[in-house]
This record gives C-alpha cells, sequence and structure tokens, in this order.
C-alpha cells in the first residue's frame, strides 16, 4: 500500500480458522523483514506446522535461517485463505481514503485485526438464530470493554 506516495508492506499472519494472529508493517519486502516478523510471530504463537506463503523468495531465505524451510507451502491456490483475509482490511482501509504515515497503518491493522476476530462468525456454518445470538454476546462483550 502507498503512505505518502511511497509504498510499504503490510504482513499478516493468518490461521487455519482465518482469525488475524498478527500484523506488521515494513518499509521493505526483503528477507530482513519477512524474518523479523516471522520472529515476532513465533515467539508470541510458537512454530507452525505448516506455513503457506506466497513465492516471495524473502520468505524462504528467512525460514531457511530460523530452521523451519520444510514447513512451506506455496501452490498456486494455497495462500488463499490469507489474501481473503485481507478483502475487510482493504475495504476499510479505501473508507479512509488511506493511511497518511506509517504508524497510523500499525496501529489501525492492529485494533482492526482484534475487533474483526472478535466480531467475525461463520455465518454459513450455523443456523440464523445462533448467528443472531452469538452477534449479540459478541457486541456485548465488547461494548462492555469499551465502556
Amino acid at each position: 500500500m502507498k503512505i505518502n506516495g511511497e509504498m510499504h508492506y503490510l504482513w499478516r499472519a493468518v490461521d487455519h480458522e482465518g482469525e488475524v494472529l498478527e500484523s506488521f508493517a515494513t518499509k521493505d519486502r526483503d528477507k530482513a523483514a519477512a524474518l523479523k516478523f516471522m520472529k515476532k510471530i513465533m515467539k508470541r504463537h510458537g512454530c507452525a506446522k505448516t506455513i503457506t506463503t506466497d513465492g516471495l523468495r524473502s520468505y524462504r531465505a528467512a525460514m531457511n535461517e530460523l530452521n523451519v524451510a520444510d514447513r512451506q507451502e506455496v501452490g498456486r491456490w494455497a495462500n488463499n485463505r490469507a489474501e481473503n483475509s485481507h478483502q475487510p482490511f482493504r475495504r476499510r482501509e479505501r473508507a479512509m481514503l488511506r493511511f497518511r504515515r506509517m504508524k497510523t497503518l500499525q496501529q489501525f491493522a492492529s485494533v482492526h485485526a482484534s475487533f474483526h476476530n472478535h466480531l467475525n462468525q461463520e455465518r454459513h456454518l450455523v443456523s440464523r438464530q445462533t448467528y443472531k445470538d452469538r452477534r449479540s454476546a459478541a457486541l456485548a462483550e465488547w461494548r462492555q470493554v469499551m465502556g
């Protein structure tokens, strides 16, 4: 994404259920940035059984340094879950007319992820009444935390 005409990159870690675990903004998309992001994730969440990424070679270089390169999965449709998790964030970003500073991007990304994880329900997996009950419980809890 562009901030004041300059490209910046938002790194996001998503679990197998689509919940955002971590988000991290950098100016570069290279081995150093990938290594910093992966160390941060592994320190907080531990090492995953499989790590699905796109074909960027800096992921492979960082994973080689962390000795987890054998866990990487790269495929044509392998990272669809990660790409689809970007959509709500992108919609919100467009509504806000982009960001002016990287700090603002980082703050918004972390708050948006926690809010989205808390309120996002798998609508297609449950009945309407169950969905409404869960949604109202989540909103009540969110109001209690924020109020």
